[in-house]
């Protein structure tokens, strides 16, 4: 099963313009990806997926292709398709950061290797370990309050039972954006809310007797990345768990957020790791540590979305208690899956079938 080959294939695609995210961070009203295709001496092909977001990552889709397209893949091909834990060693070494990019190869070898083998990427990482329906929450943009509380009560027809709100900007318009939604769903709807690095440690304090008072059942990346020990002083003020996205893209990250114990909750998901196997691997550091974790998003199209469920199903400590954002597909009109994702009563369903389980067309 050696490489042969890998090709890629960029794709841009609008996001629904009543749903496109605004935090603060800016605004996401276009979707930039790279589908990366290998394929193998036996006939073998596997597909992958880059959600690159300049803003968020630091990677764009024009440097995705350059990296894959002249780093990557020349260290890729020859090698042995079902050596992946070397393969994302051999890309660490020829490459620094970038993990999206990364993380759309391994994606691929381990659809190639599932597709050959005939069994779900689930059992490559030892076997599902819960229900394949993920129950999920809906993310609202930085809108005006009517207009977030209208989307969530839109959301909650779907099926939608839970929403996580984008905060971050000005105190004021933050809390009051949440107090409509908490007016329009009642007492019994879930509410997250998710600054982005948006606020510093005082407004933070500033805002968490608000958000108790609304019921907000977790508060996401109050402060900015890598500001642990201000985020550990934040979450002893408070009873709202406290995650961490943006803080924990590496093993190592997640080891300084246990150190310092700076978060309840970890964000996870392949691109921003750097792959699947790399999600596990901060899931069983979180898992060693009492924490659990959250699927993530960077509104993922179907090949990522589908990594991305293999992995809430294999991780041993996914989060009961906060809902995961497996939701790229649906903020998005257009799809390159034949077997698109299923959303079913809130929740996000496992493909079925080999490797990913998703058959797409580029």
């Amino acid at each position: 099963m050696q490489i042969t080959s890998i090709e890629t294939q960029p794709v841009s695609i609008a996001v629904t313009p009543d749903l496109s995210i605004v935090s603060s961070l800016g605004a996401h009203r276009i979707s930039r990806y790279v589908v990366v295709i290998v394929r193998d001496d036996e006939g073998h092909v596997g597909y992958g997926e880059a959600t690159v977001m300049p803003m968020w990552s630091g990677e764009t889709q024009e440097g995705a292709l350059a990296a894959i397209d002249n780093v990557l893949a020349p260290v890729m091909i020859g090698r042995d398709a079902r050596e992946i834990t070397a393969a994302a060693e051999a890309m660490d070494k020829a490459l620094i950061d970038n993990p999206f990019a990364k993380a759309a190869i391994e994606m691929a070898l381990l659809d190639l290797v599932g597709k050959a083998l005939g069994v779900p990427v689930t059992t490559l990482l030892g076997g599902a370990r819960r229900s394949e329906a993920i129950p999920l929450k809906f993310s609202i943009g930085a809108f005006s309050p009517t207009h977030a509380a209208n989307v969530a009560q839109s959301m909650a027809a779907r099926g939608f039972r839970a929403v996580k709100v984008k905060v971050g900007l000005d105190i004021k318009t933050d809390i009051e954006r949440v107090a409509a939604i908490r007016a329009a769903m009642g007492d019994n709807f879930l509410i997250g809310a998710d600054a982005n690095g948006g606020w510093n440690e005082r407004q933070t304090v500033e805002a968490l007797p608000h958000l108790e008072r609304l019921g907000v059942n977790v508060l996401e990346q109050p402060l900015p990345r890598g500001e642990f020990r201000a985020t550990a002083r934040v979450r002893q003020r408070t009873s709202i768990p406290i995650m961490l996205d943006e803080g924990v893209f590496t093993a190592r990250h997640a080891v300084e957020a246990v150190r310092t114990e700076a978060c309840d909750v970890i964000s996870i998901y392949p691109g921003k790791n750097g792959g699947i196997l790399r999600s596990m691997q901060i899931a069983q550091i979180a898992e060693a540590a009492g924490l659990e974790c959250v699927i993530g998003s960077n509104l993922e199209w179907d090949l990522g979305t589908a990594a991305m469920l293999h992995t809430a199903c294999a991780i041993p400590n996914l989060s009961a208690a906060v809902n995961h954002d497996i939701i790229g597909p649906i903020y998005h009109e257009r799809s390159i899956a034949t077997t698109p994702i299923r959303y079913q009563d809130g929740c996000a369903c496992l493909p079925k079938g080999p490797g990913l389980g998703t058959e797409v067309e580029v």
